[in-house]
């Protein structure tokens, strides 16, 4: 693919960009939106990480004659760009996007638009999408929310099962997923939803591909160069509106015997899974808590040094998906019970949702606080929403039951606030 990168000659906004068009990923100061659709890759996600060499070969274009392009900024993000948003089985394949236009920023105020294959006037297209109307159309008026399973069903038959497998010592942990149904007379707005998780979420990541939008406080995996890093998080809360009581809650968290462990259990696993592809690696020597508008969780960084050759952010992808945060311990066990008593396809939910480069670098998130929004065309639609909690053995299927509740929150605050 020929690609040309040039700096931005004003200062446009990525957010705004993506809201419109529909592929999107804001973290931090860090943001990339693209713009119309040059072709997708397929990534064979059963073949590991031959395939994700395999799709960041076609993406660089070294499966072929590469014809030369320009970058006028090389920094991670620009060249070619491919996003993407997996299924969170991982013997689905997945695909990347490649947009025709690509505007980024980075946490230096730097701009720069990328084209890839032949763009007549990018600006005028980048014009055209900032002049959209947001909302597009008529909003919803007739909105029902339903759970797929009653949720003492849920409670009952799914955690309950899962509880007892875990004592009689099958598993440590599964995580379990309960899902939502919003139905709509029209369809939601997907740039409507989007703006309100940026300004309701802006510590999070906020993302969006093929409809899928969510603000995830999770990172996966990035890459930069040589550089790893990942934020994972296990361990919730829910949130109180008076301070003092706020603060107890997140004091009891860190004291927390059971999500102390169910912590501990995902910062070792992906530290022993990402050190075959480091030179170095750690982590923060406790966990932090890490407050979202609607619970706490606990996180801890993890960065590193790749060793030579790096691997490419698909290749960690890859491998650490998923992580026990969002599937459990021991993985294939925890992954089979999962699929044996949720009663639900998560789709892209607890996927990993991202961006990668020609060169490798990249970032995915875990995309749990999302949301898989129906088709744009006229006439009813259905959005699907999940929220996990991970079980352990003194799990208390009511205080799972809240989480979920309270994880939900994230979401159905911009899909469902007039």
């Amino acid at each position: 693919m020929t690609s040309r990168t040039v700096r931005c000659e004003s200062d446009l906004d990525p957010v705004q960009i993506g809201a419109r068009s529909g592929l999107l990923w804001s973290s931090g100061d860090f943001a990339l939106a693209g713009i119309g659709e040059h072709s997708r890759i397929a990534v064979s996600r059963p073949d590991g990480a031959a395939a994700a060499q395999a799709a960041l070969a076609a993406l660089s274009g070294t499966d072929e004659v590469k014809q030369p392009g320009t970058d006028e900024v090389k920094q991670p993000g620009t060249g070619v760009v491919g996003f993407g948003a997996f299924p969170f089985d991982r013997e689905l394949t997945g695909e990347l996007i490649v947009p025709e236009i690509i505007v980024g920023r980075d946490g230096e105020g730097l701009c720069w638009v990328t084209t890839v294959g032949d763009v007549d006037d990018p600006q005028s297209q980048i014009n055209d999408v900032l002049a959209r109307r947001v909302p597009a159309g008529p909003e919803a008026t007739e909105l029902s929310l339903s759970s797929v399973l009653p949720p003492e069903v849920w409670r009952d038959e799914v955690l309950g099962y899962a509880i007892d497998r875990i004592r009689s010592g099958a598993l440590k942990k599964a995580v379990l997923a309960r899902e939502l149904v919003l139905r709509s007379n029209r369809p939601i707005d997907a740039a409507v939803v989007l703006e309100r998780l940026w300004h309701a979420h802006r510590s999070a990541i906020v993302f969006a591909v093929d409809r899928f939008v969510g603000a995830s406080p999770e990172l996966l995996v990035a890459r930069s160069g040589d550089t790893v890093r990942a934020h994972p998080l296990a361990g919730t809360a829910p949130r109180a509106s008076d301070p003092t009581t706020d603060a107890a809650l997140a004091a009891d968290l860190l004291g927390s015997t059971k999500d102390q462990w169910e912590h501990a259990v995902t910062i070792n696993w992906l530290l022993e899974t990402l050190l075959p592809f480091c030179s170095y690696v750690d982590a923060e020597p406790e966990p932090t808590i890490v407050s979202l508008p609607n619970v706490h969780h606990l996180g801890t960084r993890v960065e590193g040094l790749l060793a030579t050759p790096a691997a490419s952010v698909l290749e960690l992808v890859a491998a650490l998906h998923p992580t026990p945060a969002v599937g459990g311990d021991p993985q294939s066990t925890a992954l089979e019970l999962i699929d044996s008593i949720e009663r639900a396809d998560r789709g892209r939910y607890a996927g990993p949702a991202g961006w990668v480069d020609d060169r490798g670098n990249g970032a995915f998130a875990v995309s749990v606080r999302s949301a898989q929004l129906g088709t744009a065309g006229p006439g009813p639609s259905e959005t699907r929403l999940f929220a996990g909690v991970g079980v352990v053995a003194d799990s208390d299927p009511d205080s799972e039951l809240a989480e979920t509740r309270s994880k939900f929150q994230a979401m159905l605050g911009a899909l469902l606030r007039p």
